[in-house]
């Protein structure tokens, strides 16, 4: 285009437009070229708004700081057809990348993650390829294969190929090491990432992977049928019961009675004696104790669950026991609804998840539909496009690459024995020996999916993988830390490398 209209002036003008001419050329190929990697966040702003690279015409705008955020450059694009993606670029560039992944059924940009900013990252996400402001609905799928191979494995390397092209037509160069964090969906995309594209990134932080996608909504349709049953109605009066019962049964075999159960080898179910909770003759007599309905909740959301496709089974794990099955972000919000299953988490995505992947009816009853294995081939399809249970990492180890893997121990989303199946997996696949230098498991007794719950939630994996990767400081003992809503910090625990436990 600049050739195509130096050359109009010049016919119309004759000789004397070639200065003008010049000009307008020279001022265009200083703003394509690269800047300094030392450039501000206003400098790279410029130097990238109404860029079209890679296909994508990116939109560059300059956010101010606030109180909690320093300045940054926004930078937005569009993948054809609609995967849409968000670059943010600090003041200062510390000449990496930090991908932040997504949760749920993904659909929305995640927000701003201020920490990594604040250390200089540049920090990329994607909502993979579908639009949804729910984040809950897998409706995308539907008559879509290309939006569901996004969902499920492609979009992550589809933009860190944009987005390493536009780091390096911006700045000169690409980023020296490139790190990926999620949690839930999220740590699912970072377990893809390892299995499936192992030369990506040079260091994921895996949280409360939800790897296990067949598993996993095969074990939240068990638990939400169970509810949806007669009697089975679970409210947080019962809830409260529960988690009192577990406390005063293990809590303090940790050694401090703190509403944390740190032990969990210990809490067994004998440990327990859930037993004891049950009603006369099994019936609902109030909140005092459980009735026959709402006792196989529990032990339905506890049991493991199998189901048989044709290429194999999925396993999913049953949810620990932990104490805080009151907690608000917890059993109830997850498992319950409290009181009504319908507004839980786990009837939404199952819902969404028989509807599109499975029945492939939008108006299909997701609690009639059953076994949940009764169509094994959509199992497998479904498998094959979000599944990232795959054990056999050496291709990422053996190029370098190292993995933190995060989770609460008081999950209510997803089960945590499932995750620890699968790091006892991966570390007899690829050897004790590959597992101890290049991955670390932490569980953090008391905290919930993602963050929060009554144990220390709060670690700074990020800083622990950068060492790691940069100064082969391999981690070990870190600190997890709760803080209140003021940022004051309200107590810390040891976070101990699996299967160790703070005492």
């Amino acid at each position: 285009m600049i050739r195509r209209t130096a050359a109009l002036a010049l016919v119309v003008s004759g000789l004397g437009a070639w200065p003008a001419v010049a000009q307008v050329t020279a001022e265009r190929a200083d703003r394509d070229k690269p800047i300094s990697s030392a450039a501000s966040a206003a400098d790279v702003c410029a130097a990238l708004s109404n860029r079209v690279i890679d296909g994508s015409r990116l939109a560059a705008d300059l956010v101010p700081a606030t109180a909690a955020a320093p300045v940054y450059c926004r930078v937005r694009g569009t993948i054809a057809p609609r995967l849409n993606f968000e670059i943010r670029l600090p003041q200062h560039w510390n000449r990496k990348l930090y991908y932040g992944g997504g949760g749920g059924y993904n659909g929305v940009i995640p927000e701003l993650v201020v920490a990594p900013l604040k250390q200089g990252y540049a920090q990329v996400v994607s909502d993979s390829g579908h639009q949804d402001p729910t984040g809950m609905s897998a409706a995308f799928v539907q008559n879509d294969p290309a939006a569901a191979r996004l969902f499920g494995s492609e979009a992550v390397p589809t933009v860190m190929a944009a987005t390493l092209q536009i780091l390096t037509e911006a700045y000169g160069a690409p980023p020296s090491k490139s790190y990926f964090e999620g949690c839930s969906t999220g740590g699912r995309e970072a377990l893809m990432a390892v299995q499936r594209n192992p030369g990506l990134f040079d260091g994921v932080i895996a949280r409360a992977p939800a790897f296990n996608w067949v598993g996993f909504m095969g074990a939240f349709q068990a638990t939400a049928r169970a509810a949806a049953a007669p009697g089975g109605s679970f409210g947080p009066a019962k809830a409260a019961l529960l988690a009192r019962h577990v406390r005063a049964a293990c809590d303090g075999l940790d050694g401090l009675i703190d509403g944390v159960v740190a032990n969990r080898d210990a809490c067994t179910a004998e440990q327990i004696g859930l037993g004891t909770l049950r009603c006369a003759d099994g019936a609902d007599l109030g909140d005092a104790c459980l009735s026959d309905a709402q006792l196989t909740v529990v032990k339905t959301w506890t049991a493991d669950h199998v189901f048989q496709g044709l290429r194999g089974i999925y396993l999913s794990k049953g949810y620990p026991l932990s104490g805080n099955e009151d907690d608000p972000a917890g059993f109830g919000l997850w498992a319950t609804g409290n009181g009504d299953v319908r507004q839980s988490g786990y009837f939404v995505m199952q819902d969404s998840t028989v509807k599109y992947y499975l029945a492939k009816d939008p108006n299909a009853d997701s609690l009639a539909y059953a076994p949940w294995d009764r169509n094994p081939q959509a199992l497998d399809a479904m498998a094959a496009l979000n599944d990232a249970t795959d054990p056999d990492i050496r291709a990422f180890i053996d190029g370098g690459g190292k993995l933190i893997v995060w989770q609460g121990g008081s999950d209510a989303a997803l089960s945590v024995a499932s995750t620890i199946d699968y790091m006892v997996q991966m570390t007899q696949a690829v050897g004790p020996e590959r597992a101890a230098d290049s991955t670390r498991f932490y569980v953090a007794p008391g905290a919930n999916h993602c963050g929060g719950g009554a144990g220390p939630d709060q670690t700074d994996l990020l800083d622990t993988l950068d060492r790691w990767v940069m100064d082969e400081t391999a981690p070990g003992v870190l600190l997890a830390e709760k803080f209140d809503p003021q940022g004051a910090r309200e107590r810390s625990l040891p976070l101990c490398l699996f299967p160790q436990y703070p005492r």
